[in-house]
This record gives structure tokens, sequence and C-alpha cells, in this order.
């Protein structure tokens, strides 16, 4: 009969607390965090260039667009902060009202103590929400600053836009593990749509003299 060998494999313990530490991290919450800052830049790229392009499309100023897509930026990111603010803190009272009812005994145990440090924060989610979008309206505006000539100048707008959705798109993809052609193309097809019916109905008010 063969003799059978066991052979321990030494582990060190500063491994084997680092995969415990790994094991513990929530890769799914910064994947969230991350998705909501790409979608809060892309909703400030595309709301912003839509607006620019309409008002390109009755004046060629370059004046207008940018004070136009200024205003737009500052609306925006405040209604993103604000509707951030609400939902995230909604969002905590209900949690805090579960761990509650979960939590019947008087103190605090350890475990207790971690959940409520584990709850969203709802001003760093408003600031978050807000500075993505900031971050995706100011390319437009940049970029529009700079060109002189009006049917240039929308062009560039038209172009950035486009290679910043791809850029969004492949990132949204990436953190998501879907198809990145397909998400790019959703992303950058819609965003045109924007522009195109945002620069169409401006236009088309604008000539009827509304």
């Amino acid at each position: 009969m063969a003799a059978q060998n066991d052979v321990c494999i030494p582990v060190s313990e500063e491994k084997t607390e680092q995969l415990e530490q790994e094991q513990d991290f929530d890769y799914s919450q910064r994947g969230q965090w991350l998705r909501a800052a790409v979608l809060g830049a892309t909703d400030g790229l595309v709301s912003v260039a839509s607006l620019m392009m309409g008002v390109g499309a009755v004046k060629h100023e370059v004046r207008a667009m940018i004070l136009t897509g200024f205003a737009g930026l500052v609306a925006g990111a405040c209604s993103m902060a604000i509707g951030e603010f609400v939902s995230v803190y909604s969002q905590r009272d209900v949690e805090v009202a579960q761990m509650k009812r979960n939590n019947r005994i008087a103190g605090e145990n350890d475990e207790e103590i971690r959940e409520k440090e584990a709850l969203p924060n709802p001003i760093l989610a408003a600031a978050a929400s807000a500075l993505s979008f900031m971050l995706g309206a100011i390319m437009p505006l940049l970029v529009a600053a700079f060109v002189v000539d009006h049917t240039v100048r929308l062009g560039v707008v038209v172009a950035t836009v486009s290679l910043a959705l791809v850029v969004f798109g492949w990132i949204g993809a990436v953190l998501g593990r879907t198809p990145v052609v397909k998400s790019c193309f959703r992303i950058l097809v819609g965003g045109w749509m924007a522009m195109a019916i945002t620069f169409g109905l401006t236009k088309w008010i604008g000539s009827i003299g509304l």
C-alpha cells in the first residue's frame, strides 16, 4: 500500500488578512457610485449641449450660446443635487427604520454600529451628483467658447459631444459588464437625437415668429 503524504502549504497572516479585507469590501457599492457618476456626466453633457444647439439654431452669437449653456449647467447641477439629496435621504430613513425594527433590544452592538456607518450619505451623494453633472456640462461650453464661426462652432460641439458620449458609453459598459459596441451605439444615438430634436424644434418655432 502506497503511503499518503499530506503537504501543508503555510499561508502568511498578512495574505490571510488581505484576503479577508477584499472579501469584506463591497465592490458592488463602488460600481453603483461610478455608474451614477457616469450617468450624471452624460446627463450634463447632453442637456447643456442640446440647449446650446437649440439657441444656436436661432442665434449666431457665441455669447448667447455660452450664457444659455452656463445657465443650464447651474440649473442642472442644482436640480441633480437636490433630487439626489432627497432620494438618498429618503432611502436612509427607510433603512434606519428597518434597522430599528430588527434591533428591538436596548443599546448598540458592534454589528449595529457598522450598519449605521454603512448607510448612504445624502450630502456626499448630492455633491457627487452635482459635480459629475458639471464635469459633463462644461465640455461643450469650453469648445464653443473658442470658435468664432457659427457653423464651425455647431459642428465642433456635435463632434465633442459625440466623442465624450462614446467614452461614457465605454465606461458604462465596462462597469456594467455589457457589450461595449451596443452600449456606445445606444448612448451616441440618444445624444444625437436629443440635440437634433432640440435644434429642429427651436429652428421651427423661430421660423414661424413665436
